[in-house]
């Protein structure tokens, strides 16, 4: 089923929106490099609203201890909540259990409007 969510320019880059998807709450996240995503906007922890978090990035361990460069700005979707990460890029993969993720749903955009697939 289509979906049309908004408009391209209605969304920037690095910036999220809730939307629905058809009674489903969802969180568009267009990242930096002019991509759209589209996860559950709820958190798979304690149920958080996703939209209300951030995209931000991850910190990444280097070579000297205790010492951490800041990696993948804009890639990453926090919750408002409890600061759970999730990798927007791989499908809402919780950084810190991968086995565990946002459900994701198809994204294209289709001339001005940015479309959801379910």
């Amino acid at each position: 089923m289509r979906h049309v969510i908004c408009k391209v320019d209605a969304l920037q880059p690095g910036e999220i929106k809730e939307a629905m998807l058809g009674r489903i709450s969802i969180v568009i996240c267009r990242t930096p490099d002019g991509e759209y995503y589209a996860l559950s906007n709820r958190c798979v922890h304690q149920g958080a609203p996703m939209a209300k978090g951030k995209l931000c990035g991850a910190t990444a361990p280097t070579d000297t201890p205790g010492e951490y460069r800041y990696v993948r700005e804009g890639e990453i979707l926090r919750c408002p909540w409890h600061g759970r990460e999730y990798d927007v890029l791989r499908g809402g993969r919780m950084l810190a259990d991968d086995t565990r993720c946002l459900p994701s749903f198809n994204v294209v955009v289709e001339g001005e409007e940015v479309v959801v697939h379910r």
